[in-house]
Formats: C-alpha cells, sequence, structure tokens
C-alpha cells in the first residue's frame, strides 16, 4: 500500500503525461513537484520515497529500485536539452551548466569531450538567470526555458538528444521513476499506478498540451509536437542498452556520478 509514500516528479511540461491521474490512483500518496536535480537530492536525503530523478544518478546509488517502464526518453531531437554556443563548439573554453538536471550536466559533457576532445571550464547558470547575462562561451539550457532560445543570436545550437542518436544509434534516457533503498513496503500498486499514468497521458497529449500552453508561452500545437514527436515515454530494452553505454561513458569522465557537479 502507499498510504505514507512521498513521490517527487518534474515541474517540467515534459513530464505532464507521466503524472495525468497519478493522483487519483495513488489517493493517499503525496506528491509534489520540483526540479529533477532537486528531487535526486530530497531522495538520497529519505525526504523522498519515489521521485522521477535523472539517469545519472542511479548509477552510483546501490539500493535504488528504478519502478515501471515509465521514463523520459527521446529517439531524435528533444527541442528542451541544448547547447547554445557563442563560438564554434570546438573553441568552447567555457561553459555554464543548467542546475535543473545532472543527466544532461553529464551528458554535454560525455559529448564534449568523445566528439571534439575537450574539457571547457564549468560555471553555473541558475534557474531564473537569462542567457543574455551569461557571459560563457556555451551555455546547457534544459527544460520549459530551452524551448525559448533565440536562434539567431548563437552560433551553434546542440540538441543533445539529437546528437546522442546520431553518434550511438541508440535512444536517450533522461529521467526514471526510482526508489529509494529500505523502502519495506510492496511498490507493486505503485508501479502499476505509474505505467498506467503514462499511458492515460499519452492518450490525453491533445488536453495536457492545451492545459499548459498558455503558463509557457507557446501555442497548443507547439506543446503537443513537442510531447508527441520529440518526446517517449518508455523504457525498452534499446533503452536500457543505451543507459549502460552512457554509464560507461561517465565512468571515464568522473570518479563516481556523484562528482558531477551541478552547479
Amino acid at each position: 500500500m502507499a498510504q505514507s509514500l512521498k513521490i517527487g516528479a518534474v515541474s517540467y511540461l515534459n513530464t505532464k503525461p507521466l503524472v495525468y491521474g497519478l493522483q487519483q490512483r495513488l489517493p493517499d500518496a503525496e506528491i509534489t513537484f520540483d526540479l529533477p536535480g532537486r528531487l535526486a537530492d530530497d531522495l538520497a536525503r529519505g525526504e523522498l520515497d519515489i521521485a522521477l530523478i535523472p539517469t545519472v544518478e542511479t548509477f552510483d546509488s546501490p539500493g535504488y529500485q528504478v519502478l515501471s517502464d515509465a521514463c523520459i526518453a527521446c529517439r531524435g531531437p528533444v527541442h528542451s536539452v541544448s547547447l547554445v554556443s557563442r563560438c564554434a563548439s570546438g573553441e568552447i573554453r567555457t561553459l555554464a551548466l543548467d542546475e535543473g538536471s545532472r543527466t544532461s550536466v553529464a551528458l554535454v559533457q560525455v559529448l564534449l569531450k568523445k566528439r571534439l576532445g575537450i574539457r571547457p571550464e564549468l560555471q553555473g547558470f541558475p534557474i531564473g538567470q537569462s542567457l543574455q547575462n551569461c557571459e560563457a562561451d556555451a551555455v546547457l539550457i534544459i527544460g520549459d526555458r530551452a524551448m525559448h532560445v533565440p536562434a539567431d543570436e548563437y552560433e551553434e545550437i546542440w540538441d543533445l538528444g539529437e546528437h546522442w542518436v546520431d553518434w550511438t544509434g541508440l535512444p536517450f534516457v533522461f529521467a526514471m521513476w526510482t526508489a529509494r533503498a529500505g523502502i519495506e513496503q510492496d511498490l507493486s500498486e505503485v508501479e502499476r499506478a505509474l505505467s498506467a499514468a503514462r499511458d492515460d497521458g499519452l492518450a490525453n497529449l491533445e488536453n495536457i498540451a492545451a492545459t499548459n500552453a498558455d503558463d509557457l508561452g507557446l501555442s497548443a500545437e507547439q506543446c503537443l509536437t513537442y510531447l508527441r514527436d520529440h518526446l517517449h515515454f518508455y523504457l525498452g530494452d534499446a533503452e536500457r542498452q543505451s543507459m549502460d553505454l552512457f554509464r560507461g561513458y561517465v565512468g571515464e569522465l568522473f570518479p563516481t556520478a556523484k562528482s558531477i557537479e551541478s552547479i
């Protein structure tokens, strides 16, 4: 049973299909919303029991349990995880990192190192800071605000999902429902609810898009295109293969996944 469970979900548009009707399916659970990196910290501290956390957070966390086959992934351009650069990508010397997601923080550094052989000096890019006020050569920007990047102001823009898929031939998994270590109760009901909420969300994408469009400064059609055409919400064999490959690259660049800075 799930009476006492505290569940953390991501506050971005990309999570709306995963939590569609979830509270009704788990009426006794406490569901809160925050940034992926903060959810990961709360899960590690035991302040949450289950959370939709960055994939990389599961790499070095013994006892964590991935729940359900519901996830946030892409099989091509993801449209909401971008590297924007004021110079040619090979000339990037300073890189500002969006504080929202550690998976994207790791992914951009893996791509820059493996594809270009560079490891830029890292800076912070806090939530609330504008791109115009960031002096780094390049900026990793994720989530809803990445969908408003003025393309004509940058020399290069990388869609990180597209770059990974083109490079590896595999999808990329950004976040998964994960339970902390030490939960003694049976989570099978929760696992079924998470998968069922995802299925309901995918059946109601038009409604989700229309409901959230105004708050994001996007049209309903833009939101629908993003959710329907740019995201993938099923954790299958190809996604697991991709995670194994990514885990290996992360291990090469960082002593442990916990050493990845989300500044």
